[in-house]
């Protein structure tokens, strides 16, 4: 069953895909009533999922599903995966790639290669402060508070 995105509880449990370029603005029309009709199809054993799907900074897909109506089961979350790796055959994106890391800079996403982050931290390219998409967020009270986050909070704090 579909709820919309901002009317789902905080406890609310997400599965944050990033795209390896921003969507462009006719790909977005596009792929938005998919996720509305795969949140609304989106099943666990049989019973519906209270579940939704958006499009963040035009490049993040969210879904979504309220686990305390009913839990999301390995089926479904496979479910799940196959229908963005579907996304990423017809649009030509990926969403699997974890080698780059998403940033907020001058109110843009900015992809850095992980394998940079070492040298970017040390040029002061980077900082603690630098604004960090962190995709392991995993509730929607999380993505609402703190998302973007500041890098000193989140697993990059290490570099600092």
């Amino acid at each position: 069953m579909y709820i919309p995105f901002d009317q789902l509880p905080t406890h609310a449990r997400l599965w944050i895909y990033q795209a390896d370029r921003p969507l462009t603005e006719q790909e977005q029309a596009e792929i938005k009533p998919m996720l509305q009709r795969f949140a609304t199809e989106w099943s666990s054993h049989g019973a519906g999922l209270e579940a939704s799907a958006t499009l963040l900074h035009n490049q993040f897909l969210v879904l979504a599903n309220n686990e305390s109506a009913t839990s999301a089961s390995g089926c479904s979350i496979d479910s799940s995966v196959k229908f963005v790796r579907e996304l990423e055959q017809h649009f030509g994106v990926s969403f699997f790639d974890r080698t780059r890391l998403a940033f907020l800079q001058d109110g843009q996403v900015q992809l850095v290669p992980l394998s940079q982050i070492k040298d970017k931290v040390s040029a002061g390219e980077i900082s603690e402060n630098s604004l960090y998409f962190d995709t392991l967020v995993n509730n929607l009270g999380d993505l609402q508070s703190a998302w973007p986050r500041p890098a000193s909070s989140s697993w990059l704090s290490r570099y600092f």
